[in-house]
């Protein structure tokens, strides 16, 4: 597998500290803004990345988003 990039890195950092923060999940557009990436599109992309790679779990919902 290789190795992580430093926006697949960025990613799941901001998730954790959301959660820490704010008690719940951040949304697509929260980790946009976050991370600086220009469009959700982007971050939804990454996202998607991310679960495949087993980083992240998502459910449907807003805030569903959740390191695994």
């Amino acid at each position: 597998m290789r190795e992580i990039s430093e926006r697949e890195r960025r990613i799941p950092h901001c998730i954790r500290e959301w959660i820490a923060d704010h008690g719940e999940s951040p949304t697509v557009l929260e980790i946009s803004r976050a991370v600086g990436l220009s469009s959700t599109g982007s971050t939804a992309y990454q996202l998607g990345k991310l679960q495949q790679r087993g980083l992240i779990c998502r459910d449907r919902g807003w805030r569903s988003i959740r390191l695994c």
